[in-house]
Formats: structure tokens, sequence, C-alpha cells
């Protein structure tokens, strides 16, 4: 589940970065928006547009699945919800600030502190929605097959675990 998780964040992260950090052709740019929360002001006083769910939403939903496959790639089951949230969220904060500070110096592209807190906000959401509900899954799936010794069919003797350990001499 590791590699899988791993793959799945390379994968979402090139995808992010193809569409974040690639260089537009515009006439004008806004001025960069350092002041939080006046982009999300400015949608919201507009009324509620298509244009305006879909900035926000967006925004929302670029990093979302970080929530998601970041605890995935980390591979661990028994964790505090707290640590692990409190980790996802500040490595998405931190991702986010990232395409933000190399949006600086592309052609076309503003950087806009909102982004990363509509960012840290979908991946905090995500992991609270999904990663909970999984670990608890996959640990009771776990506990079931760990209660299952494998038998030799014939003898009914479990395997000895400690074939290859160092306590041993074989020779």
């Amino acid at each position: 589940m590791r590699v899988t998780g791993l793959l799945l964040l390379v994968a979402h992260l090139s995808i992010v970065g193809w569409l974040t950090l690639r260089p537009r052709t515009v006439p004008w740019v806004p001025a960069a928006n350092l002041e939080p929360l006046a982009t999300i002001r400015a949608e919201l006083a507009r009324g509620a547009s298509w244009e305006a769910v879909q900035h926000l939403g967006g925004s929302v939903l670029l990093l979302a699945p970080l929530g998601m496959l970041l605890p995935l790639s980390a591979g661990r089951l028994n964790v505090s919800p707290l640590v692990s949230f409190t980790r996802t969220a500040f490595a998405g904060a931190m991702i986010a600030l990232a395409i933000e500070l190399l949006q600086s110096g592309i052609p076309g592209r503003v950087p806009d502190v909102d982004s990363v807190l509509l960012n840290t906000l979908g991946v905090a959401v995500v992991h609270l929605l999904v990663v909970p509900g999984a670990r608890c899954r996959l640990r009771r799936r776990y506990e079931r097959l760990g209660d299952t010794t494998p038998k030799i069919s014939r003898v009914g003797l479990t395997p000895q675990a400690d074939v290859l350990s160092g306590g041993r001499t074989y020779l």
C-alpha cells in the first residue's frame, strides 16, 4: 500500500505542478494578494456566481487528494489521529506555500495567500473524512488476519517463526 500511495502521490503532484506552474500568456496580471481572506471576501461579495464557486472550489479541490495520499504513502496504521491530522495538514500547507512561492517567478502567475488557505482546507477536510475510517477498517482487517496462524496441513503444527533469526546458529 505504501508503494501505491507513493506512486499516486507523485502522479498527483506532477499533475498539480503542470497545472499551476505553467506560464500563462495574458495582457495583464493583478497584484499579488498577501492579505489573508481578501480574495475570498471579494469572490463572495460578487454574489453566488458560478465563477466564484469555480474559483473557490477549485482552490479547495486542487490539493485535497493529499489529505488521503500523504497518510497512505506513510503506511502507518497505529498513529494518533491528532498527530496524523496535524502532520498531514502541515505538509499540505507547506506544499501549497511552495507552489505559491514558485508561482511568483512564473510569467502570468500571481501568488495569493488565500490559495494556500483554501488548499490547506481541502487537505484537512479530506483527511478528516477519509483517513480515520480507512485506518479503522484496515486495523480490523489485519487483526482478523493476525488471528489465524497458518498450519502445516498434514502435521497440524505452526511454522517456526525464528528460523532465520540471529539467535540461532545452524552451522
